[in-house]
Formats: structure tokens, sequence, C-alpha cells
């Protein structure tokens, strides 16, 4: 039986084109066969089925085991059987293959070779879509919003790849254009049923470190490390740095000139404003800077407590210190995993001649 030339030509063109070893197609289409066959069939036949892929020839064999007593006619034949069937040679136990060219089985064939071919172009297919970005987890990657309704975003990494942008990880009030081009932080890829899915993220801490590492040489050098960063998505973020040359600033190369660099930053993540700050192994000095761009008075450890603090800034810096609705120590606090009570430190006042005074005009009074 043979599916063709027209079957070797194309197995060579998709050989070619998708990466798929012949090898590869020819076992998925023996083994797509061999159960085309037993349905053709009816049975329960032990089948084998060889594809030769220069020629496009197909050998089908019903295996069968000569026995006595034929229990099971699929599987096993009488030893008088087998020899009218031309094995002379053979004896009770043997295993002889009995080639089967059945009518019309060809056209069922070359359906069948259809099927599996076009099946095995879509596993492959998702099988390379998976291994190209199960290794890049963690990674920038700029896609293209295409389909963004019924809260559903999807976006599309390339030709033949989308991912899923889900809910928790879109910025809060950002809108999501057909057609607009953005930059995601790769979070997961999974293998399902229905091919990989992958899903991004616009609130990982991860992306604003990638921003970071792409517009600042410097860290990319690892002249300065990026120590650790906290997010409210769309908002605020902060970031602490810390420089392993003492020539060079870290805070100002996060900036860059006439703040360059964290403005393209902060207009990439929805115009959310970055905070850098430079890291302290002082867990005190580092809770100050954390509070920026705030100026702190005083800081007290609280010692019935663990890793908690009371800071004391001035009156007229307590709500830059504070932050809108609480954000800036909240950052703050997430920062460097200590909690922190701000409280506003009441400047001391020289004595008025009101107060040297106080005893005598009391006492007059009292007269």
């Amino acid at each position: 039986m043979q599916l063709g030339r027209d079957f070797v030509r194309a197995l060579a063109q998709i050989t070619k084109e998708r990466g798929l070893s012949q090898e590869v197609i020819a076992s998925s289409l023996e083994a797509a066969l061999i159960s085309a066959y037993k349905k053709y069939q009816g049975g329960n036949q032990d089948v084998e089925v060889h594809i030769d892929t220069e020629n496009g020839d197909i050998s089908i064999c019903e295996v069968k085991h000569i026995v006595a007593d034929v229990v099971s006619p699929d599987t096993e034949i009488s030893l008088a059987d087998a020899q009218a069937q031309g094995f002379v040679d053979v004896t009770e136990g043997d295993f002889i293959r009995i080639e089967k060219n059945p009518e019309n089985f060809g056209r069922i064939a070359a359906q069948t070779a259809r099927q599996v071919i076009i099946q095995r172009l879509k596993d492959a297919e998702r099988q390379i879509i998976f291994e190209e970005f199960s290794d890049r987890v963690g990674d920038l990657v700029t896609g293209v919003v295409f389909k963004s309704e019924n809260d559903q975003v999807l976006i599309r990494l390339n030709d033949r790849t989308e991912a899923i942008l889900p809910r928790e990880e879109r910025i809060v009030n950002e809108k999501y254009i057909p057609g607009e081009r953005l930059k995601f932080y790769l979070l997961d890829v999974r293998q399902t049923t229905r091919g990989p899915r992958i899903v991004v993220s616009r609130t990982h801490p991860g992306l604003l470190r990638k921003l970071l590492e792409l517009e600042v040489p410097e860290i990319q050098e690892g002249v300065i490390e990026i120590k650790n960063i906290v997010r409210e998505s769309g908002a605020r973020a902060k970031v602490a740095v810390q420089t392993l040359d003492m020539n060079v600033d870290p805070v100002g190369a996060c900036v860059g000139n006439n703040g360059a660099r964290i403005k393209s930053i902060s207009k990439e993540l929805c115009g959310e404003k970055v905070d850098v700050i430079i890291w302290n192994s002082d867990p005190l000095q580092y809770i100050r800077n954390s509070l920026s761009p705030a100026k702190i008075v005083r800081i007290e450890p609280i010692l019935e407590q663990e890793k908690a603090v009371t800071v004391f800034s001035r009156p007229d810096q307590l709500s830059l210190a504070i932050g809108k609705a609480g954000q800036n120590v909240r950052l703050a606090a997430r920062l460097t995993g200590w909690k922190i009570d701000i409280n506003a430190l009441e400047p001391e006042r020289m004595p008025t001649l009101h107060d040297i005074f106080q005893d005598i005009i009391d006492d007059s009074g009292a007269e």
C-alpha cells in the first residue's frame, strides 16, 4: 500500500519548514495507523505498521501466535493454517507476521496520515513555544495588546504566541488599547492540554528591576546593585540600591541627567513615581533613607517590639513622611522590613519674657 509521492514531498517540506524530524512524524503515523486498522477490522489484532519515508510505502502485518488450539482468532493461528499461508518452516509456539492489504484501507490511511500530521504540527509548535518561553520566566518581554474586552486582556508576543494578562497583574486604571505595544514581566509558563499557558505581569517588582537594568548601564555592568524593590503599581515604588564603586553615585546614575532615566521608566509604568534610595547595612540609617524625600530628625527603636521604630520628623515634614494615604511610610516599611511609627517632633523654643516673669505676673494677679 502506498501513501504516494505527494506524502513524501509533504513530509520533506514539513521537516524543512517546521523542524520536525521524519522519524517523529513516521512513528506517530505508524501508531495512528495501527489504531485505525484495528478499528477498520473491528478486532483486537496484534498489528505492526512500517512506513518507508523514501517512497511512501506502507506495510501492515498482523502478528499471530502459532498454537495447537486457537482460542483468540485475532492473535492466534493453528500450525496447519500457518503452513497453508506459506509459512513452512514454523512450529507451534512461533510468531508469524501476515502481511495485509485490505480493500479501501488506502483511503483511511491517507485520511489518518493527514490528521496525524496536523496534530503533530500542533503538538510540535506548542512544544517549541513552551521551550522558547519556559527558559525566559523572569525576563522582560515586549508584546502588543490584541484583545481587551469582557475583562480579558490578551497579549501577542510574536506571530504564533499569545499571553494572558490577568486582572491582578494589571496596573490599576491603566488602559489596554488593542495595537498598543508595552513591556511585561514574564511571570509563568506552563503546559496544558490546550498548549502552553503564558502569563505576563505589569505589577511585579521584577518589571521595574528589568527596566532599570535596561535604562541604567551601571546596573547592567554590576557597578550598582539593586538590593530591594517594592511597588504600589501605577502609583509609587521604592528602589534600594548600593554602589560597588565609591566614585559612582548610585542614586544619580539611576535618576540620570535631569531625571531622564527615571522619567523614561516612569512613563513606561503609567506614570508611576519611583524613589531611588541608598541601601545601608545599618537598619536605622536604612529606614531614614527609605522615608525619602522626607527629612527625618530622630529614630528610636521600640525595645518592647521586634524590628519596630518610632520616627520623628518636623511638623512641616510629617505629611511628606507619611505620604498620600500613608503610601510613603507603607512602602518604606515593606522595603526595610521594619514597622515604622511616625510622629511630629515639636521644635524647642527660646523662653520669652512672659515665661521669665510668669511667677511675678501670677503673684500680681493674685493680689
